[in-house]
């Protein structure tokens, strides 16, 4: 192989050990959220909101034990590397790029000023750990060359000191050190702790320019990085259209007569019902495949048929069922469908239709009720697997309380793989609802009383939700409340959101019951992180319903950037939550006034009586490749600009910046303009430690 290739693999495997700086808030190993725990620890020194339960704690004594430690100080050490899979930031901790430690990143040099860690590793603690367990025998140890901190088992049981594989704390530092930098965490021997900073000012309004006068329910970014985006309505169309560059006083490129695919025969369209989602494959530009979440009509269309959510496992019998708005229970289905683009192999990503005909049925149920189905699909951007939202059914109250009941899928987000699909006979045979497979670390396999495809649980109706584009594990779901909240969850893995045991943070008592309201007492429970009360808005309509958002990620608003948008569909409130501290989980909501720009491309109209711009009813919010965030409403469709554009001040702008031109159909979309890359950083450090290396070889 040579010195250089030698040389290369050498830095390659020093690399992958670094920690992978993916800025995520409380988060535990097995990629679920932490848990508020009503007694403290009996062996580790961890309290309230914990990751590890009592059996876990006394897993973790029995390792210590079987350690054979004899110095008490490098036990003591050991105790504290080995409980921090209990702390409330674990799954940051112990992750690599590759997958899982077995040993947390120790903190290994000063924590700068700005850090979010509170407590300073001037004193680095992996230099503690050294300094304590260098010359002390350790069974089993967590630090040998084989694992240099990725998960396993020791080669072998043998007592090892850590001078026996490490030539010198420096050498063990650079495989086990890390420091806080980033918004990643290290470990000091504590409990990480955020320090709470000043919340900014929340911005002082937010700028519309009205750009279409559709109205549309689902905009999704062309997968191609492109300025073109897919909307649609909700009779049943979908269209493909180009977006005007910022202050080019442009509107959108969409024309109503030529629609990229046409399937109004298959819907059913109401009020409630019609096309709810749309998902491109992340691969779309090679493959040309995407799905459509729809409702049909079992009386009306002879492909609309499937089995009834209301059935045997789910402990409902349908016949006992009331019609519901005249219809009868399971006359109409929640389906998700997959598509094709028209197109040539080698362009795909060029094309300007799709063959109407379904490739497959992907999912096909049947509806109790009319009522809170949602149905919109993402595409998940770290895993590729696609999430399904699924509303409790309908009804007051979730009478049947189907939203806490494991095996139906009713008030749930799905999670599907949709690249692997079964044998028509093993899709049967399992139980499937259609033409995709269940990813392998679902939560049902920990949890075998949990259907397969379920995520998540305890959702009422939840409407719209979103990833962030810059910390993908930050998943954020809006759910419609009953009669007194609305709120917003970050949704993990397995995570139980409550309904209809709680609405928001208050019991709930339903009054149109069924079966008995679940017990909270033995469940772990996750409450909104955001919401507002019925009281707070719309007091002449005497109701509300959320409309969820995104991460504000554009340059055209630098006082937004980083904050949460989400807004009320009667479009009196919109608000701006602020993160902090930065990766805590812990948001401050402000109300902000909104208003149109006088030189908006399509003039606004204003509400009667008010200073508000005439948006009607915010249907959703929609996310372009450049990150500009759009409102899509009954009156169109508008774009946050900058926001001095509505005389609104904001510190951060610089009103001369001029935006370049979009980049063409093949071009990537933009990066974060104010952070690196994960892979230019790496490719930087890479290029770094060869050439340091290979100057000691020449």
């Amino acid at each position: 192989m040579g010195c250089c290739g030698i040389v290369i693999l050498l830095v390659v495997s020093q690399l992958l050990l670094l920690p992978y700086p993916s800025s995520s808030y409380p988060l535990c190993t097995d990629s679920r959220a932490p848990f508020t725990s009503n007694t403290s620890l009996a062996f580790c020194s961890y309290n309230g909101t914990v990751c590890c339960d009592s059996a876990e704690d006394s897993k973790l004594q029995k390792q210590l034990q079987s350690m054979s430690i004899s110095d008490p100080a490098c036990a003591s050490v050991l105790k504290s590397v080995l409980c921090a899979s209990c702390d409330q930031f674990s799954g940051e901790l112990f992750k690599i790029e590759s997958g899982l430690r077995t040993v947390p990143v120790l903190c290994n040099s000063t924590v700068p000023s700005n850090s979010p860690e509170s407590k300073s590793a001037a004193n680095s603690f992996c230099s503690k750990v050294w300094d304590a367990c260098n010359n002390v025998s350790v069974l089993n140890s967590p630090f040998t060359p084989s694992l240099q901190g990725k998960a396993g088992a020791p080669v072998n049981s043998t007592s090892s000191k850590l001078t026996d594989f490490w030539q010198s704390k420096t050498v063990f530092c650079e495989a086990f050190g890390g420091s806080s930098v980033d918004g990643s965490v290290c470990f000091d021997g504590e409990p990480v702790s955020l320090n709470n900073t000043e919340t900014p000012n929340p911005p002082k309004g937010l700028c519309l320019e009205k750009i279409g006068n559709g109205s549309y329910l689902n905009m999704v970014a062309h997968p191609d990085g492109s300025n073109r985006v897919f909307f649609s309505n909700q009779e049943g169309k979908i269209w493909l259209a180009t977006v005007p560059e910022v202050e080019s006083g442009g509107t959108l490129g969409l024309d109503e007569s030529s629609p990229f695919l046409d399937i109004t025969d298959e819907v059913h369209f109401d009020t409630l019902f019609g096309i709810m989602g749309m998902a491109f494959h992340p691969n779309f530009a090679s493959n040309g495949r995407f799905f459509v979440s729809f409702n049909c009509d079992k009386v009306k269309s002879s492909r609309c048929s499937g089995r009834c959510s209301c059935n045997s496992d789910a402990n409902c019998d349908p016949s006992k069922l009331s019609p519901d708005d005249g219809a009868q229970p399971c006359r109409y289905h929640s389906v998700i469908a997959e598509f094709t683009a028209n197109g040539t192999a080698s362009q795909v990503s060029l094309a300007t239709s799709a063959n109407p005909s379904e490739v497959s049925r992907t999912f096909t149920m049947g509806l109790p009720f009319t009522g809170h189905h949602a149905g919109q699909i993402l595409f998940g951007p770290e895993d590729g697997y696609l999430y399904f939202m699924m509303g409790d059914g309908g009804s007051i109250g979730d009478p049947y309380n189907f939203s806490q009941n494991k095996k139906s899928l009713l008030g749930k987000i799905m999670r599907l793989d949709i690249n692997n699909i079964p044998s028509a006979t093993e899709i049967n045979d399992l139980g499937l609802w259609g033409n995709y497979s269940i990813p392998k670390d679902n939560p049902s396999f920990d949890d075998k009383e949990l259907q397969p495809e379920i995520w998540a649980l305890g959702l009422r109706n939840p409407w719209r939700c979103s990833f962030d584009s810059e910390r993908p594990s930050y998943f954020l779901c809006a759910d419609v409340g009953q009669e007194q909240y609305e709120e917003v969850d970050i949704i993990t893995k397995g995570g139980n959101y409550g309904w209809r045991i709680y609405e928001g943070n208050t019991l709930y008592n339903p009054t149109q019951s069924t079966t008995r309201n679940t017990s909270s007492s033995s469940l772990n429970l996750i409450f909104p992180i955001l919401g507002y009360s019925h009281s707070d808005v719309n007091k002449n309509e005497g109701s509300a319903s959320i409309t969820g958002g995104y991460f504000y990620r554009s340059t055209a608003d630098p006082c937004m950037y980083g904050r949460y948008l989400y807004a009320d569909l009667y479009a009196t409130a919109l608000w701006a939550a602020q993160e902090n501290p930065e990766n805590s989980g812990n948001f401050t909501p402000a109300q902000i006034p909104f208003s149109c720009a006088s030189n908006s491309p399509i003039k606004c109209a204003s509400v009667a009586g008010s200073s508000l711009p005439g948006l009607g009813y915010i249907y959703s919010f929609g996310e372009d490749n450049k990150k500009d965030i759009f409102l899509l409403t009954s009156t169109g469709v508008y774009r946050v600009v900058r926001p001095s554009r509505c005389n609104y001040m904001c510190s951060k702008e610089n009103v001369t910046d001029v935006r370049q031109p979009s980049p063409g159909p093949s071009t990537p979309s933009s990066a974060n303009p104010f952070k690196a890359s994960q892979n230019e950083i790496m490719f930087l450090l890479f290029c770094t430690s060869f050439l340091l290396l290979l100057s000691f070889i020449l």
